[in-house]
């Protein structure tokens, strides 16, 4: 059994990402992001960074440019004067977008692996590894790299007019570093709170279909936000990866 405090907790945090993510969801329909991809990444986020990532989103995210009827003109110009934010926002930005694909990718590995065991198995559970986290974290991986090269894609080809294959290169190169350093971050954290933090509350492991385990993950995401930092201000530095 899991401490009655730490089961409310996590409900609390859970229902807090889930409203904040609904609320942005909403307003970014009313008001779409200039990069269509972000109308995506900002309510993603929102599930585990909540109430941090509703201050981004409505501080330096949330699209300010006017509707309008007519040709495009006026909001084209709308668009180009734009205020940038700070390089350090931007470079926040880039993060999440690694760590939106990152999120769903592992939404959807977790509940695979849970729900129909052989796929742990598939990835080495029981041959290559006693524990069945670690393969789960395999197939974390995979989901994780495809669904974060597809929004990197997105976002990278409209801003450089790119072609699919030259797209799909840019967006390997631009997301890749990135994505295995958020992925570090998070098994860490997931790693240090199923086999330290947890058993030292007297708690079980959290099972993927607890609110614990996925408090857990909420944490293990903003973990991976901070390892993926400094790797994302690197690439945006060095024109590896575009400005958000």
């Amino acid at each position: 059994m899991f401490p009655g405090w730490l089961h409310g907790l996590s409900i609390t945090a859970l229902l807090l990402g889930a409203v904040w993510a609904l609320v942005i969801s909403i307003d970014v329909v009313r008001h779409p992001q200039p990069m269509g991809i972000m109308n995506v990444v900002w309510p993603v986020c929102a599930l585990f960074g909540t109430i941090a990532v509703a201050w981004a989103y409505l501080r330096y995210g949330r699209s300010v440019i006017p509707e309008v009827h007519h040709a495009g003109r006026d909001r084209d110009a709308a668009t180009a004067h734009r205020t940038e934010p700070p390089f350090p926002v931007m470079v926040g930005k880039g993060a999440l977008h690694c760590g939106s694909g990152c999120m769903l990718g592992d939404i959807a590995a977790e509940w695979l692996a849970f729900l129909i065991p052989a796929v742990a198995v598939w990835f080495g559970w029981q041959t290559v590894f006693a524990e069945k986290m670690y393969a789960v974290w395999i197939l974390d991986f995979v989901f994780a790299f495809g669904l974060g090269i597809v929004f990197q894609y997105f976002a990278i080809v409209p801003m450089r007019n790119l072609s699919p294959v030259e797209g799909l290169v840019a967006a390997v190169k631009a997301d890749t570093a990135s994505l295995i350093a958020w992925q570090i971050g998070m098994y860490g954290f997931m790693a240090l709170a199923q086999f330290v933090l947890l058993p030292a509350l007297g708690a079980p492991r959290a099972a993927v279909n607890t609110p614990e385990f996925w408090f857990v993950m909420q944490i293990a995401m903003v973990s991976g936000f901070l390892t993926s930092y400094p790797v994302n201000w690197w690439l945006i530095t060095t024109g590896r990866k575009e400005r958000m």
